[in-house]
């Protein structure tokens, strides 16, 4: 009897000792087969838990496997796709850095973990979506330097009352950009009961609009502890497929159903089977950079 493609990777997976970790913008049928589905930085202390793992197959974008490289050094981490790149990420150089660095020489940078490992060598401290405010708020300085998103970075600057200086200047990501108020305001008055839940790399507009703001993470943790039924939700739509897995007795209604991400939708289980199977697309970072990195990722950990 023939095998499903399903049945080949979970047979290879178990041969070779390898988890596959699912950012949760993946397409449902990855998210079904994956070990843990998160975003990034829960995937990569998920891996780096998986003492008995010898490869780590990781379902997203450059960056993010980039960081499981980093902090998983002893294990062989693949990128199914290798045109799997973050727009965002490629925003930020280190050229850019060192500018802002010039003109603001102390100041602290801080990261969004959406970049590239070159630019994360150059950073004090990375954050992630859920915890850019305590990351700036643990900093012993008024003025910061924070990258790429400018959206984030605004919506830090409102949280903390810091100086919080974008670096670049007009850092995006582009699959949040399709999100506009006055959809969302229509979609609102048509589901009056509706929680409005918006990622915080959507522009200012969107979230002075928001009844939520959150990563996915804490989207995904809000709408299982909420006593509400139905919710709005601006970010890619790849979430609202776990949000109704988890929650099946809830409703979940995407604030632009066109809002994909065309760079973390490449990926597909026949791409995961042969990254696998060959164990080709292996994620390097050179160790002079990983180890900079290494410590600018740590140190955002050790706040928790």
């Amino acid at each position: 009897m023939k095998m499903s493609i399903v049945e080949k990777i979970l047979k290879l997976k178990k041969e070779k000792k390898a988890v596959i970790l699912a950012h949760n913008y993946q397409r449902p049928e990855i998210q079904d087969i994956a070990d843990y589905v998160g975003d990034s930085i829960e995937l990569s202390r998920k891996a780096a838990e998986e003492k008995d793992a010898k490869i780590i197959v990781f379902s997203a974008v450059d960056f993010m496997a980039e960081s499981a490289a980093i902090l998983n050094p002893d294990k062989k981490v693949l990128l199914p796709t290798l045109g799997a790149r973050c727009p965002m990420a490629q925003m930020l150089t280190v050229y850019e850095i060192k500018k802002w660095k010039a003109a603001y020489p102390l100041a602290p940078v801080v990261l969004y973990v959406n970049t590239l490992a070159e630019a994360k060598a150059y950073c004090d401290i990375c954050c992630t979506s859920a915890n850019a405010v305590e990351v700036v708020e643990s900093l012993d300085s008024e003025t910061v330097l924070f990258g790429p998103d400018s959206n984030l970075a605004e919506y830090v600057r409102r949280k903390t009352g810091k100086n919080i200086i974008p670096i670049p200047e007009k850092g995006f990501c582009p699959t949040h950009l399709l999100f506009q108020p006055e959809d969302a305001q229509i979609l609102k008055r048509k589901n009056p009961d509706a929680v409005l839940m918006v990622h915080p790399e959507c522009t200012a507009e969107m979230q002075e609009i928001a009844d939520f703001i959150g990563s996915t993470s804490q989207m995904c943790r809000y709408a299982r502890e909420s006593n509400e039924k139905r919710f709005i939700v601006a970010t890619e739509e790849g979430l609202i497929y776990r949000l109704r897995k988890e929650n099946p007795e809830k409703e979940f209604i995407p604030a632009y159903e066109e809002a994909v991400c065309p760079n973390m939708k490449v990926n597909t289980l026949e791409k995961i089977y042969t990254a696998l199977k060959e164990e080709e697309n292996v994620v390097r970072v050179p160790e002079q950079i990983a180890k900079r990195a290494r410590e600018a990722l740590k140190r955002m950990f050790e706040l928790k």
